[in-house]
């Protein structure tokens, strides 16, 4: 039995056989696969999920770092401030107009909670802050809205500390003028946005400047400083005796200008009243014209000087030819007569330093209307002055000239040209008979030599400052005297016209002088509108304030010009009256 039994154990798929070895389970392959394939898949969508996000914070950096920055609390960094302007300096380097940096304050109304309590705040820092136009900016749906440009750091800081949600600051640059008021009307003036809109800042940009700004293309570095033919120096005197001018004289106006005679370079020149360019309001006022090159005047007087050089320079007249002045000369119902009459015949010197009418008409009637008209052409007297400075006025002339008008020209009255032109004209009388075109910025004698007209004979010139000379010692321009220099000189008394007619009591006066006169550097002219009589003197005439003008200026001036003064064999300093 035992036997039957353990075969019965070892047979193969008996019963015994499955009694004592246990069930395996089954494994099915396709379930498995299924479950690998799932797995797969979440990893792939995991995977694929975190790449779209990354790419599209990526896409986001890209687009942030695409925009302009935008700095809303505080200055920015230099390389954010927007493009400088260059620096304007003058002969010596002395800063004329630089830039400074500053902010301005703007809103995004977009992000303003209450407008009428941001507008509360703001007042307590901008008290003259414009309550409905900020509350209409503030109200709409803009993005942007300049509030106030150019703040202060101090008002910067108290707006600051206010904590208005939607308000910022943007940096910009402001311009800033050292010297104030003291060459305005040369150096000119920006706008708001830092643009030149006057004088020389105006011709800066004219230079290319503004248009690469249009074009974005300026660049934040510092720029090479512009010089400016200027010396302060000089400037600051020259403005400053034509204030106290103005006070003594009890004028509405007064202007003069300093220029080298070889190389045409405006050492100095000033009009006032003139404006302060950091406090620009009254800028634009009718009597803040620049009177030297944007105002055209009948220059009286002065104009002898370029008369008597048309006769001699055309060979018709001699200094040693007389002219009748024994009585007024009638013409066309007109008559010229002599202020101070001396009733003879005048030589041509004497013509001049009497400032004879009367011999000048003469002169002009002898040369004849179209000589006359082209002398006055050549010197640049009739044309528009070519210059940087953008404020250039054209001379008026009689649309016909008739004899009565030539006659009338000779002594100054009908013709009105620019004091700067007069001034030119002048030294070219005064170098050797040159025209050189002013300019503002420095230049070398090489330079003007190429630039140079000849428009009269170097005689012409030699008789020229010969006449200046006599009158500076002993005719009407012996108040510009400076003891230790030549100064010659031509006064000039022009009656204003007044309603179409010549007023006999309002006067613009002028002196053109030229020093040291044997060989001459440098010519001053000044101007002064309706001077009144000095205090417990007698007569406004040129003689009596224009002259004294220029004598102060020359004084005061010639140490920072490098002019020497003579001296005798004992070492004494030299008077003119010699």
């Amino acid at each position: 039995m035992r036997q039957v039994l353990s075969l019965l154990r070892r047979k193969p798929g008996s019963a015994g056989a499955y009694l004592s070895e246990p069930r395996r389970p089954v494994e099915f392959d396709g379930v498995r696969m299924a479950q690998n394939a799932q797995a797969r898949n979440r990893i792939i969508i995991t995977v694929a999920c975190f790449s779209i996000f990354y790419m599209v914070i990526g896409g986001r950096l890209i687009e942030y770092g695409a925009r302009s920055n935008e700095t809303v609390s505080s200055i920015a960094r230099g390389d954010q401030l927007m493009a400088s302007r260059p620096d304007l300096v003058d002969r010596n380097g002395e800063v004329l107009a630089t830039d400074i940096r500053t902010v301005s304050l703007f809103a995004e109304p977009n992000k303003i909670v209450d407008p009428d309590e941001a507008i509360e705040l703001l007042a307590t820092v901008l008290p003259d802050l414009d309550m409905k136009g900020t509350y209409r900016k503030l109200s709409s749906a803009s993005h942007f809205q300049w509030l106030r440009r150019q703040l202060t750091p101090r008002q910067q800081s108290q707006i600051l500390a206010l904590g208005i949600p939607g308000i910022g600051f943007r940096p910009e640059k402001r311009r800033f003028y050292p010297g104030g008021p003291t060459a305005s009307h040369v150096v000119g003036l920006v706008n708001i946005d830092n643009k030149g809109i006057a004088g020389m800042e105006k011709y800066v940009d004219g230079q290319g400047l503004g248009d690469l700004a249009a074009a974005g293309m300026t660049i934040n570095e510092q720029m090479e400083p512009v010089r400016l033919s200027i010396d302060l120096r000089v400037q600051h005197v020259l403005r400053d005796e034509l204030a106290a001018a103005m006070i003594r004289y009890q004028a509405i106006a007064a202007g003069g200008v300093v220029l080298n005679v070889h190389t045409g370079e405006v050492i100095a020149m000033a009009s006032l009243p003139d404006f302060d360019p950091n406090d620009p309001v009254h800028a634009l006022d009718k009597d803040r014209l620049n009177r030297m090159s944007a105002g055209t005047f009948e220059m009286g007087s002065t104009f002898k000087a370029f008369t008597i050089a048309m006769g001699l320079d055309s060979g018709l007249v001699k200094m040693s030819d007389t002219f009748d002045a024994t009585k007024p000369l009638r013409i066309g119902g007109f008559t010229i007569h002599d202020f101070h009459a001396t009733r003879r015949i005048l030589s041509v010197p004497e013509v001049f330093t009497h400032s004879s009418n009367v011999g000048s008409a003469r002169m002009a009637d002898l040369v004849g209307i179209a000589g006359h008209r082209e002398f006055l052409t050549r010197l640049g007297l009739l044309t528009r002055m070519d210059t940087e400075l953008p404020e250039v006025a054209t001379p008026t002339q009689p649309r016909e000239w008739k004899k009565i008008n030539s006659m009338t020209i000779a002594f100054g009255h009908g013709v009105a040209t620019t004091p700067l032109q007069t001034a030119v004209a002048g030294a070219a009388l005064m170098n050797g008979g040159k025209l050189i075109e002013p300019t503002f910025l420095p230049r070398t004698a090489e330079e003007a030599a190429r630039v140079a007209v000849q428009v009269v004979k170097p005689q012409t010139s030699d008789e020229m400052r010969e006449l200046m000379r006599a009158n500076g010692e002993n005719g009407s321009g012996r108040n510009a005297r400076v003891e230790g220099f030549r100064v010659g000189g031509k006064t000039g008394t022009a009656e204003k016209v007044v309603n179409g007619r010549y007023s006999s009591s309002l006067k613009f006066n002028a002196f053109l002088a030229a020093f040291p006169i044997d060989n001459p550097d440098y010519v001053v002219l000044v101007v002064i509108d309706e001077p009144k009589p000095e205090d417990g003197k007698h007569g406004a005439t040129a003689g009596n304030n224009a002259a004294p003008m220029v004598q102060a200026v020359i004084r005061r001036s010639v140490g920072f010009l490098g002019v020497k003064p003579r001296f005798d064999a004992e070492g004494q300093v030299l008077s003119l009256s010699y």
